[in-house]
């Protein structure tokens, strides 16, 4: 359990937090969000450690553990099996197994368990990273954006692996459909403050809506109130007869507190600008092959035609030539066989997820975006700076100084500059948060011209892709259709499940599977020891209470029958009492039972890997 109490946080003029603070209990996956600058990474840190606030605490029971996820790229070890293992418990040391199972749910395959971890791609060693908590089992895990550079099946996989974690997750992304899937109360900062309801993102952000109209509603009519207080002080201050009844008014209007109106808060909204576009085809691939290494070809004998109004998806594993294929189109890679021809009348803009470097550090972002056009001028420059959420000041900000999320939104910000009819995108919400998701979602749907569009999202998938390129079991294929009825027909393979059970136990002796399970057992034994023992308290409390209510009610029934109004008002108390305490018993029970078949779902999981 973490409890977060009244704390603050600010640096220099700007705070974050003010006396805000909420609780994570046994068993809850939370899911952290608010608006980019708002204060999650800050409040993350103070969690974990790495920063303090400036007044309040964060206290949680002695030897609860906290498992982080670092960006940060550092490894010691010459294999990543062995690198991964650095996570493992100590009195699991030499559990190989389970460091296996969670490598090849993440997407590594046999031979990559003895490979160089400095080798992988960036999005493979951040993986690395996610593995090695993942298997140190915390008590709160902290994730922060764990699904970037994963792929779908990679997504899902770790999808049901929170789903059955037993203990407490904190959740930050981007990925609403993700986050929804995973957790079961939502956290969010919103206005220096926290807060928290059960339930997904849907219902937070409806909340935090009719919390700030009747916020609004309440301080309009406060104010119409203490207006006509002031006017009623105005006219009969000279009047004596009246003099308590203006003293009175005078005392509640001192003691009376005006509630300040609330300020807009500032969310991503733009629109891309369509240049007018008359032809049939957009771009026609023709028979596209290509392949980094000669002998092994990531696309083989494609062909595709993009039509005005399209707006596909390329979806698949990570690796398998989803960004190579968005190269090749805009030319950033030389064709090796077949041709790509683009309509003259294409207006094409591109956004690559790594192409942040191709900013020049020492322009600001205003300056940035004018360089990006000819067409357009500063004020124009100055009103996307606006849309991009660098309002005022911040448009003059070097871009040496801007985080990774703000970078994205200036690359976003340069294609606005344009009068565009195709944009190919890949992955273009790594950095936004979920408000500006949402804002892109509207303007890609408004968008007049054709989109494609590389994405791990399925939230967007299901939004707004009506075409799909896939990669999948080496093949790249066109599904006409939209995501929904591609998982309906084909579906994801369960490969991240064909890697797991590749990871098999023959090497080991019956007496060792047989230790192996008493082991499982055992921790099994153990972890639901406590949750039962809860469990069965909490009957016992609902029984006795079920039994007083059942009492109470006879009382009741007794006391209407002689018309004991004093008596009848005394029990209606106590049975209302009651029914309370019995709500939160079996609110609670139910959190404890939900522990108990995630921690049995873990657990039976473990013994089916022994068992194979």
């Amino acid at each position: 359990m973490l409890n977060i109490d009244n704390i603050t946080k600010g640096f220099g003029d700007q705070i974050l937090l003010d006396t805000a603070g909420f609780r994570i209990n046994p068993g809850e996956r939370v899911g952290l969000v608010g608006r980019n600058g708002h204060g999650k990474t800050t409040l993350l840190n103070m969690i974990s450690g790495s920063d303090h606030p400036d007044e309040g605490s964060i206290s949680y029971p002695s030897g609860y553990r906290i498992g982080f996820l670092s960006q940060k790229i550092s490894f010691t070890e010459i294999s990543v099996i062995d690198e991964a293992m650095l996570g493992l418990l100590e009195h699991e040391k030499d559990h190989s197994w389970k460091a296996e199972k969670i490598l090849a749910g993440l997407g590594f395959s046999q031979n990559d368990l003895r490979k160089d971890p400095n080798e992988f791609s960036g999005g493979f060693q951040v993986r690395l990273n996610l593995a090695k908590v993942l298997i140190s089992e915390p008590d709160l895990l902290i994730l922060d954006e764990p699904t970037n550079y994963l792929d779908i099946t990679s997504i899902r996989w770790i999808s049901r692996f929170l789903v059955s974690w037993p203990r407490e997750v904190l959740l930050v992304t981007h990925d609403r459909g993700f986050m929804d899937d995973v957790v079961t109360h939502i956290t969010g900062i919103h206005r220096h403050k926290i807060k928290k309801i059960k339930g997904n993102t849907s219902k937070y952000y409806l909340q935090v809506a009719q919390d700030e109209e009747v916020y609004e509603k309440t301080r309009q009519n406060e104010e119409k109130r203490k207006k006509e207080v002031e006017l009623f002080i105005s006219r009969f201050r000279a009047k004596a007869r009246l003099a308590n009844m203006v003293q009175s008014r005078v005392k509640t209007l001192e003691k009376s507190q005006t509630k300040e109106k609330l300020q807009k808060l500032k969310n991503l909204e733009f629109e891309f600008n369509y240049h007018p576009f008359a032809g049939k085809q957009i771009l026609m691939i023709e028979n596209l092959s290509f392949g980094w290494k000669s002998d092994k070809a990531l696309i083989n004998n494609f062909s595709l035609n993009v039509c005005p109004d399209d707006r596909i998806a390329i979806i698949g594993k990570n690796g398998k030539g989803k960004t190579t294929l968005l190269k090749l189109i805009n030319g950033n890679v030389p064709l090796v066989s077949g041709n790509i021809k683009i309509n003259p009348g294409v207006h094409l803009g591109y956004f690559e997820q790594t192409n942040v470097q191709s900013l020049n550090d020492d322009f600001t972002v205003e300056e940035e975006l004018i360089s990006s056009s000819i067409d357009f001028d500063r004020q124009t420059a100055r009103n996307i700076c606006g849309a991009m959420m660098f309002e005022q000041e911040s448009a003059l900000k070097k871009i040496s100084v801007l985080s990774g999320g703000e970078k994205s939104r200036v690359m976003l910000g340069k294609l606005l500059m344009s009068s565009l009819n195709l944009l190919l995108l890949d992955e273009p919400t790594n950095h936004l948060d979920i408000e500006s998701c949402d804002s892109f979602i509207s303007a890609l749907d408004n968008f007049e011209g054709a989109v494609v569009i590389v994405t791990h999202n399925e939230m967007f998938l299901h939004s707004l892709a009506n075409r799909l390129v896939v990669f999948k079991n080496g093949i790249v294929s066109i599904f006409e259709g939209t995501y929904q009825e591609f998982l309906d027909k084909e579906g994801w393979d369960d490969e991240e499940i064909a890697v797991e059970k590749k990871i098999k136990v023959d090497s080991l002796s019956k007496k060792e599977i047989r230790q192996k399970k008493s082991e499982i057992i055992t921790q099994k034994s153990r972890e639901t020891r406590s949750v039962k023992q809860k469990i069965e308290v909490l009957e016992k409390k609902i029984e006795k209470n079920e039994a007083l209510t059942k009492i109470i009610n006879d009382e009741l029934i007794e006391a209407s029958n002689k018309n004991d109004g004093q008596k009848i008002q005394s029990l209606a108390k106590k049975l209302a009492r009651l029914e309370n305490l019995n709500e939160i018993l079996f609110d609670d029970l139910e959190t404890q039972m939900d522990a108990f078949e995630k921690i049995e779902n873990v657990y039976n999981i473990q013994l089916e890997v022994i068992e194979r």
